[in-house]
């Protein structure tokens, strides 16, 4: 509780003065005796000594009503959020080429296993480097011949984590395959029609009469929008050209950041009756053509070919495309004068009926 107007306070120091006062402009006897000495040795009532109270009484309505007009109010802080945000679209090729292994700190992992460690550590965060994207938009879309929203672009990333947990890796050949383009070009329209959903969610919320601040939608302004594109093949399915969609993403004012997975030294684990036999695979990567996406759009190309190496082209990334979150913080208050002014009019009250009836004098 505070008051809204303390120096009224100060008028407390008024109630000393006035008793002295008070007390100094007592009125002489009405009737005057040649001696006092036998009334002193007559007992005295209750009604005589607890006659200051009467005083006591006006003096406390004095001083409540002063505390009144100090105005004591309790306020409740309330703040309001508002987030400049990414919207990032990370799209990531799951096709049989990613089965091959890729060194994640010492543990031999496949390729897409790895994305998906990196990738969890880049939304959530971890205690090395990456802080996190907890006020971004993020969505996940994974390609091999079709491309497909496996997460639309969310807020809230726990559900969007547990999406990216349970993707795999393509199992049947004839969906088997890399189309780049078809997987641009999805992900720059789902970030062109990002801002017009923040508008229409924010519309309903109005119209339901709830307030947009207190919800994440209701404060989210999208300030940039991005692809993170990573594949470890080259263009060979769908029907949009890469370039063409990456020309599409830079009208919309979408970035690209590509990233090539594995390396010229890359091979996979065959099982057979006499052990475990390390198969070299060839390199697919077409880095010319993720180097044109991402310069086309303002973005850059990097090479992963480990774990560290994606987590180091990831932690750029993050430090490029920073959220800017403003909080705004403000004070609601009720006034809780009324309760003084009342303890103030009950002693006025009662000082009056007592001085009416149990401390009555005459004259």
């Amino acid at each position: 509780m505070e008051l809204y107007s303390p120096w009224v306070l100060l008028l407390l120091l008024l109630l000393p003065v006035m008793a002295y006062l008070k007390w100094r402009r007592r009125t002489p006897a009405a009737v005057r005796f040649p001696t006092l000495k036998d009334f002193r040795q007559c007992p005295v009532s209750w009604r005589q000594k607890f006659r200051p109270v009467l005083n006591i009484l006006r003096f406390v309505c004095i001083a409540l009503l002063i505390v009144a007009i100090a105005r004591p109010r309790k306020g409740t802080k309330l703040s309001e959020i508002s987030t400049e945000g990414v919207a990032i679209e990370v799209v990531a090729d799951r096709s049989g080429s990613m089965q091959e292994e890729m060194d994640y700190f010492g543990e031999k992992l496949n390729r897409f296993e790895v994305v998906k460690k990196v990738f969890a550590d880049f939304i959530a965060g971890n205690k090395k480097g990456l802080t996190g994207r907890s006020g971004d938009l993020v969505g996940l879309i994974t390609f091999v011949r079709f491309a497909d929203t496996t997460c639309p672009l969310v807020l809230s990333h726990t559900v969007l984590l547990e999406f990216l947990e349970k993707t795999e890796i393509v199992r049947i050949r004839g969906e088997d395959g890399t189309a780049v383009g078809d997987a641009v070009a999805l992900a720059a329209a789902r970030l062109q029609k990002a801002e017009e959903e923040l508008q229409r969610r924010k519309a309903e919320l109005l119209e339901s009469g709830q307030e947009t601040a207190d919800t994440e939608e209701g404060g989210f302004t999208i300030k940039s929008k991005v692809v993170i594109l990573l594949t470890d093949g080259m263009n060979n399915a769908g029907q949009y050209d890469p370039l063409q969609a990456a020309e599409l993403a830079r009208k919309w004012g979408i970035k690209i950041y590509s990233i090539g997975i594995g390396s010229a030294q890359s091979y996979t684990t065959i099982q057979t009756p006499l052990g475990d036999y390390k198969m070299p695979t060839g390199q697919n990567l077409d880095e010319n053509l993720l180097r044109a996406i991402a310069e086309k759009t303002g973005g850059f190309y990097g090479r992963a070919d480990n774990a560290e190496t994606l987590e180091k082209i990831v932690e750029k990334i993050n430090e490029l495309e920073k959220t800017e979150v403003k909080s705004i913080q403000y004070a609601q208050y009720s006034e809780r004068f009324g309760l003084w002014t009342l303890g103030a009019l009950a002693a006025l009250t009662l000082e009056i009926f007592a001085h009416c009836t149990l401390f009555r004098k005459i004259p």
